[in-house]
């Protein structure tokens, strides 16, 4: 098992950016990794995501302002929120897949995009 731990999150205003952190304790290089958000009432939905080979899908609802990304060495997913919005407004995971570490999950960040 891996453990994920998420931060960055907090209140910002309309067109503002945001940048979430997900720390590892363990190797994240060639895994799926991605961010999901979840809103109450709503399912989980997948934000952005990292295939084990490297390609790069994004949720049509954030393409052209969000950005995954990772840091090998730092065993670090990213993700840089760009003009954001009130429909933002979600808890924000972590997550890694692989058959080593199972469908693991952070315990999630608030991002509030709010005036």
């Amino acid at each position: 098992q891996v453990q994920l731990v998420e931060s960055g999150g907090g209140l910002v205003q309309p067109g503002g950016s945001l940048r979430l952190s997900c720390a590892a304790s363990g190797r994240i290089a060639s895994i799926r990794v991605g961010w999901y958000r979840q809103v109450p009432g709503k399912q989980r939905e997948l934000v952005a995501g990292i295939a084990s080979g490297g390609s790069i899908n994004y949720a049509d609802s954030v393409k052209g302002r969000f950005t995954i990304s990772r840091d090998n060495a730092k065993n670090t997913l990213y993700l840089q929120m760009n003009s954001l919005k009130p429909e933002d407004t979600a808890v924000y995971y972590c997550n890694v897949f692989s058959w080593v570490y199972g469908n693991s999950w952070g315990q999630g960040t608030q991002v509030t995009v709010s005036s």
